[in-house]
């Protein structure tokens, strides 16, 4: 997804459901399912803001889409499958390390049963095995006129049930191509969706508690055949306790069942996770290496959270006498190691529980984020200075993202776009924007022209040697070379903010951006690793060797630049 913010390269949404489905194709499609749910309702509740009447309406069109036969098989079997696996994500959760969004989903997720478990028994059930139709005006009556905690409860309930879905869905999509441009629709959506549900809920209630003043109104809408007759709410009621005692029982057996695990395994004795660097984490036996290295804070590398999504969590077992004695990867570990081709002795952190001491070279180390480059470099809004600006972009991208995991893919690039910040910083410049799998960055802004020139020329020689040490780290996982292209051009520019008074950005704008773009989109046609204009070299004082006219789109005039291949230093002897 990173690099497709140019390219409009990654993986499209949508499921994949090969062969028989796996728990987490489970997880997914009963989510999805439920949440097409959830929506409807709250969409349906939304047009309480219209007036009674249209709530009525709403409700017509949705039991016509979920009451039908397969409708309620569907979402009854979606319910149930998403509890079950729900209680076992729960059963299987390690905590070592604490991720707030992953944890707040599971407990909200939890929590929802027993906040709508009333609600479901007071509608659904007392429709389909009473008879009993109530629709918006009795259930509003009872819970915002006759019992307003129920009603303050069920509207709890209906909000963390979207939450939880909102969750589940930006776990799913996060990575997908498109979703930075569709995140702040989605987000707005996540939003308005509750809010205006519950403001409809709020009118359709007070419409409701002012009819109730009616004897006649009363008599015809609260009547027997809504309300069902006294052994009938006492059979609903019977069930509700039932339905919640059997929930909280599940629940009470998952948390006694990791009390039992936990004891198990510490009576099933300990194992040792040894390190390249020395340290050595004890765990009790069934934990997964990625577990071992959370619990003794080892960096290790894990983009889709320990899931088996991805295989960026990947490690060599040292010793390989020991690597044949390892349990058979599981079918989710098994289907990444055959995608990515891994060799013997590569296995997944996240999915290896070893039975004995072991010894593990984690292949892949987290990218440590820099801290926060100090604001030095403002310039006053619309003030034109010299600049040398500096374009970077990854090649092959679409294709890498065609043939690796999502995951994979947005692991790599960031480890690129890190290595190139690395050098660029280094040089003395500023990382200005990030764009998809590449980005652009400036020298001069707070440095004279020769320096500015001469730290940008230093920073392609810089990223040649950050990208191959990138390349020797990658090479046995990835098999390939990761290969780029760069872009540098100096001259006047505007410098300073640029956005409205909602939003804006530093950056650059001019002719020496646009040209310093060009050449770099010039690299991959002219198979060189970097282009670089004359104007560079004359700012830095230095000669720059053989020079080729190229004539750019949309100037008139050639420019004489510098091709770089590979290998060739950018910086060249004084003029």
């Amino acid at each position: 997804m990173g690099q497709a913010a140019r390219a409009g390269s990654g993986r499209p949404f949508r499921l994949h459901w090969p062969g028989r489905p796996s728990v987490r194709q489970l997880r997914l499609g009963s989510g999805l399912l439920l949440f097409a749910y959830v929506l409807t309702h709250l969409l349906v509740h939304a047009l309480g803001n219209v007036s009674l009447g249209a709530l009525e309406a709403g409700l017509a069109v949705k039991v016509a889409l979920w009451r039908t036969p397969p409708a309620v098989l569907l979402l009854y079997g979606a319910l149930l499958i998403h509890l079950v696996l729900g209680l076992h994500a729960f059963y299987e959760r390690r905590f070592y390390r604490v991720r707030p969004a992953e944890t707040a989903q599971l407990l909200l997720g939890l929590a929802v049963p027993v906040l709508l478990l009333s609600h479901v028994v007071g509608t659904r059930l007392a429709w389909s095995l009473e008879g009993l139709d109530r629709g918006y005006p009795q259930v509003l009556y009872a819970t915002w006129v006759a019992a307003p905690g129920q009603g303050m409860m069920q509207a709890t309930g209906l909000v963390v049930a979207w939450l939880h879905g909102c969750f589940g869905l930006y776990f799913w999509l996060r990575l997908k191509r498109g979703f930075p441009r569709a995140a702040p629709w989605l987000l707005a959506g996540a939003v308005l969706v509750p809010v205006l549900a519950l403001l409809g809920i709020v009118q359709g209630g007070r419409s409701v508690a002012l009819l109730a003043a009616d004897p006649a109104w009363r008599a015809q809408e609260l009547g027997a055949n809504h309300f069902g007759l006294k052994e009938q709410g006492e059979r609903l009621s019977a069930i509700r306790r039932d339905l919640f005692s059997a929930y909280m029982t599940a629940l009470g057996l998952v948390v006694l069942a990791r009390g039992a695990r936990t004891l198990a395994e510490t009576r099933g004795g300990f194992v040792r996770i040894g390190y390249p660097d020395g340290r050595t984490v004890r765990v009790p036996r069934g934990s997964s290496v990625l577990e071992a290295s959370r619990r003794g804070r080892i960096p290790h590398a894990s983009v889709c959270g320990g899931r088996g999504r991805c295989s960026t969590c990947r490690i060599r077992v040292v010793d390989p006498e020991r690597s044949r004695h390892l349990p058979e990867p599981e079918r989710a570990e098994r289907l990444v190691l055959e995608r990515i081709g891994a060799s013997p002795g590569i296995r997944l952190a996240c999915q290896l529980r070893p039975a004995a001491d072991l010894t593990v070279a984690p292949l892949f180390t987290p990218q440590a984020r820099a801290r926060s480059v100090p604001d030095t470099e403002r310039a006053a809004t619309g003030e034109e200075r010299f600049v040398v600006v500096l374009f970077a972009d990854l090649r092959g991208s679409t294709r890498f993202a065609e043939e690796h995991l999502p995951y994979d893919t947005v692991f790599v690039i960031g480890r690129f776009l890190g290595a190139v910040g690395r050098a660029v910083r280094e040089a003395g410049g500023s990382v200005n924007q990030h764009l998809g799998d590449g980005l652009m960055a400036i020298f001069g802004l707070d440095r004279d022209p020769k320096h500015a020139a001469r730290a940008a020329l230093k920073a392609v020689d810089g990223i040649a040697a950050q990208v191959e040490q990138l390349n020797r780290m990658l090479a046995a996982d990835l098999g390939e070379r990761l290969r780029y292209g760069v872009g540098l051009h100096a001259g006047l520019a505007i410098v300073g903010e640029l956005g409205d008074e909602t939003e804006s950005r530093f950056t650059v704008l001019g002719d020496t951006v646009n040209v310093a773009a060009r050449l770099e989109g010039l690299t991959g046609p002219m198979r060189q690793v970097a282009i670089v204009s004359e104007a560079v070299y004359a700012a830095a004082g230095l000669a720059p060797g053989p020079l080729q006219e190229l004539t750019l789109t949309g100037r008139a005039q050639p420019l004489r630049a510098h091709l770089i291949g590979a290998g060739a230093p950018a910086a060249l002897q004084d003029g």
